[in-house]
């Protein structure tokens, strides 16, 4: 297998054909493109009966997990980020959080606590708490891996949000601009030699695009604003993020090349060690399915958050980009584009 996000092929094939046990409990589980669970409890006299007792009222919460294996300094910030925005994007407040920290063999005290300084500055900024985890020291790996779960609740209001239901006709709203975070990645890392061809001020700004990760402030407008589904956007870019939303949907897309946000930092970034921006990680920007597009981008941008619709959802399996003239159809995810400059 090739290094980075295994292809949905390989999930189906490999990872979803053994989850096999069912419970009554898990109201949404593992899928393509679904990166929340759901699940249900019952409350007052009901708790911890399996549901048994008539009378008790389901409460439903959520999780979310991701892992960030790349060897970057800030990489305990970024699986924060990510595990947090999708349980955000799945229509869930999160509100606690367990990491699985792995670490290579002769790592120094001093590295673990830099990274738990840096993990609980990014749960701080996501309010919410490091409620337990796991770490370890072991030869079978090179690089400290850190995953992180999730945790949080979901409202009534955000049912239609989780359920993700098929929304053919509706406008594509997508916020921020993309390759933000692997932007910020490779600023940070990879700073020396970008200052080489760029001034100070583009290093500068690329390294700030980490402040604009968390996706909760959008997603609680557009949860109040209407939104049909909901997808945080990561791995393979904002190309990849289509091809899973519209996957999850069952819905086709026509997209407008020219619509997609981004800033003339990552251009500059991505000229610089020859990759594809619309390939790479889009952490930070959240894609959004709305009957109204122009109601939810009035309604973000009223929130202080930057919004554009890029296109619409159909109802074929056709995936097509439009650039001018041009007309191409989106394939499915490849490894991110980060890949060719940090593995």
């Amino acid at each position: 297998m090739k290094t980075g996000k295994i292809s949905e092929s390989i999930l189906k094939r490999s990872v979803l054909k053994y989850c096999k046990t069912k419970r009554e409990e898990v109201v949404k589980g593992a899928a393509p493109g679904v990166d929340c669970a759901f699940f249900t409890y019952p409350d007052r006299q009901g708790r911890g009966t399996g549901g048994q007792v008539p009378d008790c009222q389901d409460k439903v919460f959520c999780a979310a997990t991701q892992t960030v294996s790349l060897p970057v300094i800030r990489a305990g910030c970024y699986a924060v980020y990510a595990a947090v925005n999708a349980v955000a994007a799945g229509g869930g407040i999160p509100f606690a959080m367990q990491m699985a920290l792995t670490l290579p063999e002769g790592t120094e005290e001093s590295e673990l606590k830099r990274i738990m300084q840096l993990t609980e500055e990014a749960a701080g900024i996501c309010k919410v708490q490091i409620a337990g985890g796991h770490t370890e020291v072991t030869g079978a790996v090179k690089y400290p891996v850190i995953s992180v779960t999730a945790f949080g609740y979901r409202l009534e209001a955000a049912e239609r949000v989780s359920r993700g239901l098929p929304a053919a006709g509706q406008a594509v709203v997508m916020t921020k601009w993309m390759g933000l975070e692997g932007t910020a990645v490779l600023a940070q890392e990879r700073e020396a030699e970008l200052l080489e061809r760029y001034p100070f001020s583009i290093t500068t700004a690329a390294k700030g695009f980490e402040k604009y990760l968390p996706v909760l402030p959008e997603a609680a407008t557009a949860l109040k604003s209407g939104a049909t589904a909901m997808h945080d956007m990561r791995n393979g870019g904002v190309f990849g993020g289509l091809y899973e939303l519209a996957g999850r949907l069952g819905v086709g897309l026509s997209i407008d090349l020219k619509k997609i946000p981004v800033k003339q930092e990552t251009i500059e970034i991505c000229e610089f060690f020859d990759l594809n921006p619309y390939g790479l990680l889009s952490g930070g920007s959240l894609l959004i399915v709305a009957e109204d597009g122009d109601g939810m981008v009035k309604a973000l941008q009223e929130a202080g958050i930057p919004a554009a619709v890029i296109g619409r959802t159909t109802d074929n399996n056709d995936k097509v980009l439009h650039n001018g003239e041009e007309i191409r159809f989106l394939e499915p995810a490849r490894p991110d584009e980060i890949g060719k400059v940090i593995a």
